[in-house]
């Protein structure tokens, strides 16, 4: 059962730490030390859904319903889109770390539908989390699977966490205005570029 939690352990961070809408969100937000907390939860119990879903059997549902996956992808495409706008725009007019202990640029309720559609809104969740992880859980037979489950929920958790809270030991750097634009354009870079391969 150790031996599949490991793997699952993992497997989830394989495909967790990866440069992606959902991780440059995180890192922004822990860098401005704005709403850490509830971005980090949202992020780590939606994959502990995902993924349950997934070794539960939801894969093999999604994959008869393609048309799912199609308006997601759309859907996932424009708001990726409009974020790399919204990026780029902080880009070209920069900012600063605020340091007067009023960090917070978008309220809770902003943060957590951002962070919801970043995360729900994105086909490769779907496919990685829900049909790939499902499917390898699946090998580990019966007890097995959620033992790969666990281990994969607990990759998902500490990345985030890691992410989150790791973040503000780069505040002094992102103190330059340079700096965050140099940030914002990276994300604007990769969240352009993913909705890109969302429709070709």
């Amino acid at each position: 059962m150790l031996a599949s939690a490991a793997t699952g352990l993992a497997a989830g961070l394989t495909l967790i730490v990866a440069i992606g809408s959902q991780n440059a969100f995180v890192l922004r937000q822990g860098l401005r030390r704005s709403h850490v907390v509830l971005v980090v939860t949202v992020c780590a119990f939606s994959d502990l859904v995902l993924i349950a879903l997934g070794v539960g059997g939801l894969g093999a549902v999604i994959e008869r319903m393609p048309i799912l996956l199609e308006v997601v992808r759309w859907a996932g495409a424009a708001f990726l889109a409009g974020y790399a706008v919204l990026a780029a725009r902080r880009a070209v007019t920069g900012e600063e770390l605020d340091t007067s202990g009023e960090r917070s640029e978008m309220s809770w309720r902003t943060a957590l539908g951002t962070c919801l559609a970043l995360t729900w809104l994105n086909p490769h969740v779907y496919l990685d989390t829900v049909l790939l992880l499902g499917s390898l859980a699946s090998t580990h037979g019966t007890p097995g699977k959620w033992w790969f489950a666990a281990g994969a929920g607990l990759g998902s958790l500490l990345w985030f966490t890691a992410l989150g809270v790791g973040a503000r030991y780069l505040a002094p750097l992102f103190e330059r205005r340079s700096a965050w634009r140099v940030l914002d354009a990276l994300i604007a870079v990769v969240m352009l570029a993913l909705a890109v391969t969302l429709v070709v």
